[in-house]
This record gives C-alpha cells, structure tokens and sequence, in this order.
C-alpha cells in the first residue's frame, strides 16, 4: 500500500523582510519535521481579509483583526511582529500639522497601525480627523508628498525612508502606545485554523520557532530570499527591518506580549473599534 503524503499547509504571509527572514528554513524545508507550505505573498490587508473569510490554513494578520477571526482561527505564541520602538508614524508635508478634521491615509481599517491612530487621535486631536482613507502602504508616502492625503499612517520600512520623500514624522504611535502603557506594540500574529487540531497547532508553533532560530544562527542562508522579496529594498534597509521587528517575541510572545495583545484589543473594544475578546479567546488549543 502506498503512503500518502500530506497536502502542504496552504500559508500566506507578506513579502516584507521579517516575515521571509523568519520562514525561510520552514518555507524551504529546512525545518526537521515541519508540514510542507504552499505560500503565498499578499500584504496585510489581503491576509486580514483572508482570514476573515476563513481562508488558508496559516496566515500572518494584523493583532487588530483578530477579534473577528478568533472563533476560527487560533492564534500562535510566536512568528509574529512585537516590539519597541517600532510603532507606526503618522508623516505630513509640514511639521506640526494639526489634523482636525483632515484626511489621513492609512493601510489597512483592520489594522494595528490603525487602532494605535484612533487611541492616540482620541487623547490628541479634540475634533477628530477626517476622512480615512485606504490605501496600500507603499503608496501612501507619495500621496502626501503630493498633496493627495493630508497626513499618512505609514508602517514597514517606511520609519527608515520617509525623510526620503520629504515628509515630517508628526507623531510616533509606538512611542505614544509604550508611554501609555509600558508594554510592547503589538503589530503581526501568526493564526492558525483551529480545525487543525491541537497536535498539528503545536508542531507549527515548534516549527516557527525552529525556523526563526536558523534564521539567527546563519542570516546569510535567508539573505537571498529575503532580498528576492524585498520590493527592490537596499539591503542595509531590509537588514534595518530584520533587526528591528524580529526579536525575542518573535519566538515566543511570554507575558509581556500577552498583556500587550490584550491590553490594545481591550482599549479599542473600550472605543468601539472592535468587538470584545472572550475570556479564553487568546488561548493555544
């Protein structure tokens, strides 16, 4: 009797340099033991609407999608994007802009970037901006530089280029997140369908793990993925972005995380921005 092989888990993430950094050993079957991947590329509104539709088995989204897709997915305890001093930023052609009232570009209403905007748009501008709109990320930049937008809510590699384009960083929304609360930002979760099945749940929470700590032990081996992907970015930018949105909560979220996860999730229910979380809404089963 010939033994089957197991379909590859159907896995989509973006081409960003911290995501192909931490899969690349698992996306090229490095990792012992490890399901194979079909992959998929699509930046973070694609994968959060994927996953709100239930899509694909594996998907990296935005924390702030996640009360919307808890019920069938589960989220992992490591792979995704935590940390300090890494928040979005809200850039203007002049410095000191006040945005009552004005219209801001953002990437995604279903994401991170987005709740950190309205938290810290409710303590800082009494009249409120105006309209949102969406757009994706890398076009947003150039839509301020050219008067299109009035501000933009801008995410990625985009804190290390903006002077590039001329614009002025008029708020850090990390910066205003981890004064407020002392906790990390928490910006992109690993989910996982739940219908996997705790067993499968926790080999790819093992194999994440495995496959960032290749990573960190050979850099190089990742190199040409990661630059192949990189949307023609300079190399010392990707490597900017590596070492700043791959870090200890990337192999395992611990305590800190947890309580930054809950506690944006919590204040934006408190806004109305998002449904509330149940009580074991975040547990790994």
């Amino acid at each position: 009797m010939t033994e089957t092989t197991p379909d590859p888990l159907r896995i989509a993430f973006s081409p960003c340099p911290n995501d192909t950094f931490v899969f690349d050993a698992w996306a090229h079957g490095r990792v012992p033991d490890a399901p194979a991947l079909d992959v998929t590329f699509a930046d973070i509104d694609l994968t959060n609407g994927m996953a709100e539709r239930g899509e694909l088995d594996v998907l990296k989204v935005s924390y702030a999608v996640l009360p919307w897709v808890l019920d069938e997915y589960a989220l992992l305890p490591c792979g995704g994007a935590l940390g300090r001093g890494c928040g979005p930023l809200v850039l203007t052609r002049e410095a000191g802009t006040d945005l009552t009232g004005k219209t801001v570009a953002v990437p995604s209403e279903r994401s991170t970037a987005y709740l950190l905007l309205r938290l810290w748009a409710a303590e800082v501008v009494p009249g409120g901006v105006g309209e949102i709109v969406v757009m994706p990320f890398d076009e947003i930049m150039p839509a301020v530089r050219d008067g299109k937008v009035d501000a933009g809510l801008v995410i990625h590699e985009a804190r290390f280029t903006y002077q590039n384009y001329g614009l002025h960083n008029l708020a850090d929304m990390g910066r205003h997140w981890e004064d407020t609360t002392g906790l990390p930002i928490p910006l992109g979760a690993i989910i996982a369908k739940r219908s996997l099945g705790a067993d499968t749940l926790k080999l790819l929470a093992d194999s994440v793990r495995t496959s960032v700590r290749m990573a960190w032990d050979d850099p190089e081996t990742s190199r040409p993925y990661v630059l192949e992907h990189a949307q023609e970015m300079d190399p010392s930018v990707a490597d900017q972005h590596i070492g700043l949105y791959v870090n200890e909560f990337t192999a395992d979220l611990g305590e800190d995380g947890y309580a930054a996860v809950r506690g944006l999730l919590t204040r934006a229910a408190a806004e109305g921005l998002v449904p509330p979380l149940g009580p074991d809404a975040l547990s790994f089963a």
